[in-house]
């Protein structure tokens, strides 16, 4: 028999339950279908106290973070609110459970805590791509990916919500085969399984039931420079049209102008920095790429009905 994997689950925040059970659940059924007690599995909390899923569920659980717990494994299960709670012991929870060599792995937004431990420097990173743009700017040591999940070694992340699953089944299979595996995500009625390459959103064409290539290359090229000066002629020229087919694509497809188009994806990164980071209102003028915050302030008024600095205090 196998010796059996201990799995802590750390709870931070109104924690995602998604994400937690699409992690034990595997564990569960790997138990069940070979037979073995391949995994057990306890869970923690800052103070030991019962925790709160965001969607209200609340649970009891085994050990505080002072309590000396042994396990294989550290799930660290938080919430869209976990910036909230990063604090010395559960950055000291952290280093100490890399540096007694057990594998640590993260869901959602819970690579905001290893990059502020140190855990990510350099390294491949994914990330919920609802926090990518914060996230950019403020470890811009790490190297995001759109992935469902990384695995860098002991220490991996992924994505939250399906993507849990799809890195605990790798688990499974590095540890105990990929037939295993394959039984398990069978049980679960999952039969879309992806590696940790896959990208986490569908196409833009798929999003929206556009078959342009070239539109969706215009707005590729837009999202990706947001914090730069660009111009619709830039964007015609690399996307390989004419600034009036260019017109006709947005107007066709979206029934926008480019230009327009442009300034709702720049405003929308502009809303998300000022409600998830601490940076200035210039610094996020800057990563949005108005040239002042003056015209910043009054396109964003003109849009949400309330000032950036008005904004920060909702």
């Amino acid at each position: 028999m196998d010796k059996t994997s201990q799995v802590l689950f750390v709870f931070v925040g109104e924690f995602t339950h998604l994400a937690f059970s699409n992690a034990l659940e595997p564990l569960r059924i790997a138990n069940r279908m070979s037979g073995e007690r391949l995994y057990s599995w306890s869970f923690m909390s800052a103070d030991g106290a019962p925790v709160t899923a965001s969607n209200e569920v609340r649970m009891m659980v085994d050990h505080s973070f002072a309590d000396v717990v042994k396990y294989d494994y550290l799930f660290l299960v938080p919430g869209n609110d976990l910036r909230d709670h990063i604090d010395k012991p559960l950055l000291s929870l952290l280093r100490r459970a890399r540096y007694q060599g057990a594998t640590i792995a993260t869901f959602c937004s819970g690579a905001f805590a290893f990059a502020e431990a140190g855990l990510l420097d350099d390294q491949e990173a994914a990330l919920h791509w609802e926090f990518h743009a914060p996230f950019k700017e403020e470890f811009p040591q790490v190297h995001l990916s759109n992935a469902v999940f990384i695995k860098n070694g002991p220490v991996m992340t992924a994505a939250g919500g399906q993507a849990a699953a799809d890195l605990v089944l790798s688990l499974i299979q590095d540890t105990h085969g990929r037939a295993l595996a394959e039984t398990v995500s069978d049980q679960m009625l999952y039969n879309t399984v992806r590696q940790g390459g896959a990208p986490q959103r569908v196409s833009f064409q798929a999003r929206y039931g556009i078959r342009s290539e070239k539109l969706s290359q215009a707005i590729r090229i837009m999202e990706r420079d947001l914090d730069q000066i660009i111009t619709m002629t830039d964007v015609a020229e690399e996307s390989g049209v004419s600034n009036r087919q260019l017109e006709r694509l947005f107007k066709r497809y979206l029934d926008v102008t480019p230009k327009k188009y442009l300034m709702s994806l720049r405003l929308a990164k502009g809303r998300q920095l000022l409600q998830e980071t601490e940076m200035s209102v210039t610094e996020v003028t800057l990563a949005c790429g108005f040239e002042n915050p003056s015209h910043f302030s009054r396109l964003y008024r003109q849009t949400f009905g309330v000032t950036p600095r008005e904004q920060r205090a909702i």
